[in-house]
């Protein structure tokens, strides 16, 4: 995972209110220059460290033009290929691999996480020039409580670091974040900050950006049917009118559009407790990339996937080609 944390509010962001918007775009991890206290005026950034140092260009207008063409001529070709009339509508990631891509490097695992930032930021991008309603990125799952202290402290900090960051990125891109999980385990810090970021971007409409924290998808079933079953207690929910919409509405991800594409790095084909009521007819994709080499055209080669499948949904392919 890249990193994990939460609001305050709750067990659970609901999620609701999903559409595009024709807006600018500028890529994820930019700064907005500083305010000079002094001069009055908006100051040039801290300068970067000489290795550092490039000039970014901001995106075009991705849903009403092509996205910036990528430098590498791979993921140009992959991106020409996408159909954009047929996007997955909803994108789930399980970001698995920092930890092993850390060892064959010859580093820690904190620095595997600090690299799987890279891939999040890239990642992000692509989404909002391609025209993805929502994506969703397994960031902290439960079981990852049970990690070295150190470890997870490193986590809640990228986040944090993150969050601070890329908030003005967010802003101009019309990206909203929201959370599932239960965040309120998270630290306090850790969630004041989710709980400005969620304030400051819940108006915006170009993507819906979703960190799963502190999440399980046992857990959150679990939430919803204790929900379910104080509503039939109160006398205020008919046990004989529960339905799978009953369900759907009781859960972290409500509103949202059940995931279309699901995408694991690293090579392991299981789904580790993630979004399990949601992924009911979810296509899947796994690369054995590990996290931090995921770049954009392996997320492109991962839609084509997609769009190169036929989806049934428990029909026959007539009755689906014809929408029976």
């Amino acid at each position: 995972m890249a990193f994990g944390a939460g609001p305050s509010q709750g067990r659970r962001g609901t999620i609701m209110g999903i559409r595009h918007a024709g807006a600018a775009v500028r890529p994820v991890g930019i700064r907005r220059p500083r305010r000079c206290k002094l001069m009055g005026r908006h100051a040039p950034p801290f300068p970067a460290r000489r290795h550092r140092t490039r000039t970014r260009t901001p995106m075009a207008n991705s849903l009403a033009q092509p996205a910036t063409a990528p430098a590498d001529a791979e993921a140009q070709a992959l991106l020409a290929r996408i159909d954009r009339a047929r996007l997955p509508r909803h994108v789930a990631i399980i970001m698995d691999g920092n930890g092993r891509w850390a060892r064959r490097q010859g580093k820690s695992r904190i620095e595997g996480h600090r690299a799987g930032v890279k891939s999040v930021r890239e990642t992000v991008t692509a989404c909002r020039e391609l025209g993805v309603e929502v994506l969703t990125l397994y960031a902290f799952s439960m079981e990852n409580w049970q990690r070295p202290r150190l470890e997870v402290r490193a986590l809640m900090r990228f986040l944090n670091e993150f969050l601070e960051r890329e908030l003005a990125t967010m802003q101009d891109n019309h990206i909203r974040l929201a959370t599932i999980g239960r965040t309120e385990r998270l630290p306090d810090a850790v969630r004041a900050t989710l709980d400005r970021v969620m304030a400051a971007t819940a108006a915006n409409t170009g993507m819906t950006l979703v960190l799963a924290l502190a999440y399980g998808g046992r857990a959150e079933l679990t939430d919803a049917v204790r929900a379910i079953a104080r509503e039939v207690k109160a006398g205020t929910l008919n046990p004989d009118a529960i339905s799978e919409a009953t369900i759907s509405a009781r859960l972290d991800t409500a509103g949202l559009p059940d995931p279309d594409l699901m995408i694991r790095t690293s090579g392991e084909t299981r789904i580790s407790n993630y979004l399990l009521w949601q992924m009911a007819y979810t296509e899947f994709h796994f690369t054995p990339l590990l996290w931090p080499e995921f770049r954009r055209p392996a997320l492109y080669r991962a839609i084509l996937d997609y769009q190169g499948r036929e989806r049934r949904f428990g029909l026959t392919g007539e009755q689906a080609a014809h929408g029976a």
